[in-house]
């Protein structure tokens, strides 16, 4: 990988009833087990907190699927009004590599399952795209994720719409 990553590429995820499998090999995970991934991180809410959890009705699975921010809630809405998305999974499972000598992890945002094949989706908002870590994070994921032939999204704020009637 062009991130000096000198293992191979593990995954830990959450079955659906709730027990974690680690150490799994990505090359060779199917997408039965990531279907039925649940989220990886727990749901919490507090008075103080930052970030605004919620779980959103989703049409498209006909249950709740979580979103650790607004951000994630918007991207949530264009998934589920997507024809050709088919299936979402919220933080559908936990990467980890050796790079440089340095383990890292990263939990994606979504796997949407669409007509035209798996994408994994990581939602940050524009101004933390460019910090060495986050980009450093995204690259790795991303080429682990298009090394299956499947496709990577970095999602960040849409393009405002300006009103027709203007």
């Amino acid at each position: 990988m062009g991130t000096a990553v000198s293992a191979p590429v593990r995954l830990g995820v959450r079955r659906g009833d709730e027990a974690v499998v680690e150490d799994l090999e990505w090359p060779s995970v199917s997408l039965g087990p990531l279907r039925e991934a649940r989220p990886w991180r727990a749901f919490r809410w507090h008075k103080e907190q930052q970030h605004h959890w919620g779980a959103y009705w989703s049409v498209t699975m006909g249950d709740h699927v979580i979103c650790e921010s607004r951000l994630e809630l918007g991207r949530l809405l264009f998934a589920d009004f997507a024809p050709e998305v088919r299936h979402i999974v919220a933080q559908p499972f936990l990467p980890e590599v050796d790079i440089d000598g340095k383990v890292r992890k990263h939990i994606p945002d979504y796997l949407l399952l669409t007509d035209e094949g798996p994408l994994v989706v990581d939602v940050k908002p524009q101004h933390r795209l460019h910090k060495p870590e986050v980009a450093l994070t995204f690259a790795w994921t991303r080429e682990a994720v298009t090394s299956r032939g499947w496709q990577y999204e970095v999602w960040s704020e849409p393009i405002p719409i300006v009103p027709a009637d203007r």
